[in-house]
């Protein structure tokens, strides 16, 4: 009888395991009602824990940022920050949309200047030239954003005239255009896809920087300090545009890092820890021969996956082992950088090594194809089901078109 061992990834407990494993029950049994499906749950033994309750996470002293609903708290100078870190500009187009929205819109006459306009040619002059003393930090921070700050400071001044042109006067835009002229030109100096090392820049140069600019701009709101009506202007901006995630995540770390540990901590675990997931699937694959069933299928996902193709590729892989299936796996991956526990990068597989078939959802950011890696001794299946990442790394046990991919792929 032709017995599959379902090897789960990472993250995975007792309660998943268990309905995982029903899914893959009901999907095998509708195609292939002669095969036996196998356990082989190693997350509870194996799995990454805080065994010491948590001792290595840092003690909030305060809980300042974001309220339970999480809105901005106003007096958090480091929360418009974050915002300018996701858009340069939302600061600025809330600026101009509660300009929209407050004043009246002016029409100046031909031949009258636009006061924006003026704004946005003082915008256009900004230059690095003049922030005070500057020390070491300050002055390689000066170096990485000057060739960037003409380009940022026409983004900005740009915005200003198509966003702000038409409407009264207004107060506080001098510090929201300087934040928004840094923080386009930390973008642009980091590269379009950040594919540049980021910058290392400490808070207090960055308010230096920030200072010089909205002093050339006329204001009086220095740097990090958000106050007044700009105030109010990034607190909007923050909970329009912003998720609060990353503010809920740094006020509720402890919860959040405690409840991530089985997903992320088992692959840190496995790197150097990996010998007992190993042997777990070894003994399941052993338990099933000596029962008398076989050949052997491994089927296992993600972590699994990888641990599955270590086994196999050490010098006394388990005997009786027909097809591996992997299942939204990274082994491909870690090969292609030299990372899997038993095959170096320039190793082919052992020739023991079975038959693999290696599944994967385009959609699936988890997921690799093997055939190009392993010319010859993979082949990828291709499913779609039809759900976004992350939810389709952990879909595949659900989707029918997965078992009758299989069913004439199993051994008889």
């Amino acid at each position: 009888m032709t017995s599959v061992v379902f090897v789960h990834g990472t993250g995975v407990r007792a309660k998943s395991y268990e309905k995982s494993l029903a899914r893959v029950v009901s999907g095998l049994g509708r195609v292939r009602a002669e095969i036996r499906v196998a356990r082989c749950f190693w997350g509870e033994e194996h799995g990454a824990s805080l065994g010491l309750g948590g001792a290595s996470l840092p003690v909030r002293t305060k809980n300042r940022g974001v309220g339970d609903d999480g809105a901005l708290d106003e007096d958090d100078p480091l929360a418009v920050w974050a915002l300018l870190e996701a858009d340069p500009l939302a600061e600025l187009r809330e600026f101009a949309e509660a300009a929209h929205d407050d004043g009246e819109e002016t029409g100046f006459a031909p031949g009258r200047a636009d006061p924006w306009e003026t704004v946005a040619d003082t915008v256009r002059r900004l230059t690095l030239a003049d922030t005070g003393q500057t020390g070491g930090s300050l002055r390689q921070l000066i170096a990485d954003l000057a060739p960037h700050l003409d380009e940022a400071a026409d983004r900005v001044a740009d915005e200003i005239s198509d966003s702000l042109g038409g409407t009264s006067p207004a107060d506080g835009i001098e510090p929201i255009a300087a934040r928004a002229v840094y923080a386009l030109a930390v973008r642009r100096a980091e590269g379009p896809y950040g594919d540049d090392e980021p910058l290392a820049v400490d808070g207090a140069d960055r308010d230096t920087v920030v200072g010089a600019l909205t002093d050339q701009l006329g204001g009086t709101d220095r740097g990090g300090c958000v106050a007044g009506a700009a105030k109010g202007v990034a607190v909007r901006a923050f909970n329009a545009y912003v998720s609060p995630f990353s503010w809920l995540a740094h006020a509720q770390r402890g919860r959040i890092t405690a409840t991530s540990v089985p997903a992320s901590g088992d692959i840190l675990r496995y790197q150097v820890r990996g010998a007992g997931v190993r042997a777990a699937i070894r003994a399941a694959v052993r338990d099933e021969i000596a029962s008398g069933n076989g050949p052997v299928v491994l089927l296992a996902h993600s972590l699994g996956g990888i641990a599955c193709v270590d086994l196999l590729a050490e010098p006394d892989p388990p005997a009786g082992v027909e097809l591996l299936v992997t299942v939204g796996s990274q082994a491909p991956f870690l090969y292609e950088l030299d990372a899997l526990t038993a095959l170096r990068r320039d190793e082919p597989l052992p020739g023991a090594f079975p038959r693999w078939l290696n599944v994967y959802d385009e959609r699936d950011l988890l997921g690799f194809v093997g055939e190009k890696v392993f010319p010859g001794r993979v082949t990828d299946l291709r499913v779609n089901t039809r759900q976004p990442f992350p939810r389709a790394h952990t879909s595949y046990f659900a989707h029918q078109r997965l078992y009758d991919l299989l069913a004439p792929e199993l051994p008889k």
